[in-house]
């Protein structure tokens, strides 16, 4: 493995995670709702899609680039369609003390719902593309080594960010009585349906 090369996928892992959007509303809400596990989890589900598309970049595979971005419009659909009835269903939520609630959706679940939902945002490749271009890393003319070793530090970067945050939110989680957890899923479901109708909206551009 390329040190190198790691180093510089850890980077851009961790910056392409650290922007809070749907994924890490979701994130945060399930780490006070359900534990720290189901946020790791939900974390790991959005790592690894990001490995999924920091692969595609890598490798230069650009005709199932190509394919992905050609095919936005119905990834986007699904994923703002799934991230407003994923909203709704937190607002309505209802809640029960703090420290008897568990996974709602399983370890499966938590770690399947945000796989699928960064990867209706295919626009991660081309994001992956330029910025492994602008550190003069191009897909096909890099070994294979150089590009798994880009894509692992892409995972850890990502990873990086969500123990981070978990552990953070995770301090909290001892403080948050069912009052303050009925606001917080109140406020979640919307911030998470706002960002769902505007990837809905952003189609009628």
């Amino acid at each position: 493995m390329t040190p190198t090369s790691f180093l510089r996928g850890l980077v851009l892992g961790f910056s392409i995670a650290a922007p809070v959007g749907p994924i890490g509303v979701l994130c945060i809400r399930r780490t006070l709702a359900e534990g720290r596990v189901a946020g790791l989890l939900s974390g790991l589900g959005a790592a690894s899609a990001d490995a999924v598309y920091g692969s595609i970049a890598a490798l230069g595979l650009t005709a199932v680039s190509a394919f992905l971005v050609s095919q936005g419009f119905y990834l986007r659909l699904v994923g703002g369609l799934f991230l407003c009835v994923l909203g709704a269903r937190t607002l309505l939520t209802r809640q029960t003390p703090v420290s008897a609630q568990a996974t709602t959706g399983g370890s499966a679940g938590a770690y399947a719902s945000t796989f699928a939902l960064t990867l209706t945002n295919p626009m991660t490749i081309l994001a992956f593309a330029a910025m492994f271009a602008g550190l003069g890393f191009v897909g096909p003319g890099a070994s294979y080594q150089e590009a798994a070793a880009l894509v692992i530090g892409v995972f850890a970067g990502s990873m990086l960010w969500w123990i981070t945050l978990t552990s953070a939110v995770g301090l909290l989680r001892d403080r948050i009585t069912t009052r303050h957890m009925l606001w917080v899923d109140r406020i979640s479901g919307l911030v998470i349906m706002a960002f769902g109708v505007f990837a809905l909206s952003s189609l009628l551009r």
